[in-house]
């Protein structure tokens, strides 16, 4: 499912037009980011969490020409699923939607 067909669904869903939930849908996901880049978690229960992963410098191995990369230190945003939405896919791709 792309960005415009979830703003599609969403706005027929609601009654609001393609542009005001695409503000909506876009500031929603700048508050995610600007909270993510400050550091803090965002906590959406039934949803999940994302956070911010701290990977420190390392040496890894180019596969191909089999040299040694120095690869610096970095924070990865990180979105961990939740429970219950787990659990919900599960059935219902089990069952078959």
């Amino acid at each position: 499912m792309t960005k415009a067909e979830i703003i599609s669904d969403v706005a027929s869903k609601t009654g609001l037009t393609k542009v005001e939930t695409e503000v909506v849908f876009e500031q929603i996901f700048n508050t995610i980011s600007q909270s993510l880049r400050s550091g803090n978690r965002v906590d959406i229960r039934g949803f999940g969490n994302f956070y911010i992963k701290h990977r420190p410098e390392r040496k890894a191995v180019n596969p191909v020409t089999r040299d040694t990369v120095h690869l610096p230190e970095r924070y990865s945003p990180v979105f961990k699923v939740s429970k219950l939405l787990r659990e919900s896919v599960n059935k219902a791709i089990l069952r078959g939607f």
